[in-house]
């Protein structure tokens, strides 16, 4: 079989599964599993690089307005690779190239490629489209595996803080204008032993005041802007601190949200276990190996 993925989240969900060798083309932005660095890109970014975080939302609002996608689909190079399934998604424009424009596209190319689209709002929604992508490709042992396993690690995490106190949290998905992180998030907070303060379980994200959310009294503030790894994320609390200092948070740290928390793909459960970490280190000692949440000074607020 001949796959070509159009989202992140499904590109590292398939290498779980097993297909990496039949993975033959991937987005512009799949870079996890390393090997899916190597694959044919097919789409580009129609965002100039170096915008700001306003400039990004401003941009992002007209075209979506506009009808125009945020991301372009190189339409020869889809061709080329020939697939037999094509694997996007249709919930968020903000996140991939249009379901409409792959599912026209997909009716024209000679090999008539089948079209699954994934689109989870909740995490066990998530879990849901391992089964079914396992099973559109052969792999329902290996699906049910990953099931299982993922089970086990989110037991894992709620049994561990189920008779902690839970902090009042805040997840920002993005800090000008600020979005509470919605669909999947505040679940893994709940699980993770905190209250989320804002966030709407199973619905997109929100704009808010900053007014608003001081007003909600957060002990902890998680920076996760959308598509952003650690690194940037910090960089991008650092420039807002003095705005997400008067939330008076007694801690405000940055996350890798493009790996562990914006894409519903394996390693949401790694961000379960980080949140777990950050809220809970006692019960929690050790945060995932991979995953790492950087403390944001000097907005620490004593108390």
């Amino acid at each position: 079989m001949r796959i070509v993925s159009l989202v992140p989240h499904a590109t590292e969900l398939l290498f779980a599964l097993g297909l990496g060798d039949e993975v033959v083309a991937v987005t512009h932005e799949c870079d996890h599993p390393p090997q899916a660095r190597e694959r044919r890109r097919v789409t580009r970014d129609a965002l100039p690089a170096g915008m700001s975080a306003r400039e990004i939302d401003t941009a992002v609002r007209e075209r979506t307005l506009a009808g125009e996608a945020i991301y372009e689909l190189d339409h020869a190079a889809l061709a080329a690779a020939r697939p037999d399934l094509i694997v996007t998604q249709a919930l968020c424009p903000v996140c991939a190239v249009s379901f409409q424009d792959v599912a026209a596209i997909a009716q024209e190319l000679p090999s008539r490629p089948r079209v699954i689209a994934l689109d989870p709002s909740t995490l066990g929604e998530t879990q849901a489209d391992v089964r079914t992508l396992a099973a559109a490709t052969g792999r329902r042992e290996r699906g049910g595996q990953l099931v299982r396993e993922a089970a086990a690690r989110i037991d894992r995490v709620r049994l561990a803080v189920r008779s902690r106190p839970r902090p009042r949290v805040l997840a920002l998905e993005w800090l000008d204008p600020p979005y509470v992180a919605g669909h999947w998030t505040p679940q893994m907070i709940e699980l993770a032993g905190g209250q989320d303060v804002a966030g709407r379980p199973g619905e997109p994200s929100q704009t808010a005041s900053w007014e608003t959310l001081a007003a909600a009294e957060p002990e902890v503030v998680v920076a996760m802007p959308c598509g952003y790894d650690a690194a940037r994320a910090h960089a991008e609390a650092l420039a807002y601190a003095e705005t997400l200092e008067r939330l008076k948070a007694r801690r405000v740290v940055a996350v890798d949200a493009s790996a562990y928390f914006s894409r519903p793909g394996p390693r949401l459960i790694s961000g379960l276990e980080l949140l777990g970490h950050i809220l809970h280190p006692d019960a929690l000692p050790q945060a995932p190996a991979e995953a790492q949440a950087l403390e944001v000074q000097p907005l620490t607020v004593p108390g």
